[in-house]
């Protein structure tokens, strides 16, 4: 079941369109819309979770330094998901999250990539 990412790339990008509908809803001003796309979410960041730490477990003998700064950084993405989405519903800014989310986020992708057992779109 998890001899390949299938699984869990379906949940991180489930989990993505999750975070930008939570996000929208915010923004247009419907609470109860997006108070429950953002439960919904937090049951797809333990999905998240759950099937990377599989994925960790099972490959992370082929390069155990990677694949912990990978888990590392998806395990950020999530932390700054979640911060752009309560530090919104309060009122606070949140550029700085937002730069941190994207930055997280483009390094985890790189890596999952990059790795053995992603797909070799970077040779």
């Amino acid at each position: 079941m998890f001899e390949t990412t299938h699984l869990h790339i379906t949940t991180w990008v489930i989990g993505l369109i999750l975070f930008f509908v939570a996000v929208g809803l915010h923004k247009s001003g419907q609470v109860k819309g997006s108070k429950i796309s953002h439960m919904v979410l937090r049951l797809f960041y333990l999905l998240i979770i759950g099937t990377g730490a599989a994925l960790f477990f099972i490959h992370s003998s082929i390069d155990p330094a990677l694949y912990g700064v990978k888990f590392l950084l998806g395990v950020l993405v999530i932390g700054f998901m979640e911060m752009v989405l309560v530090r919104s519903k309060k009122g606070k800014p949140t550029g700085v999250m937002w730069i941190l989310l994207i930055l997280a986020l483009l390094g985890t992708l790189y890596l999952g990539f990059r790795l053995p057992v992603g797909f070799n779109f970077f040779m």
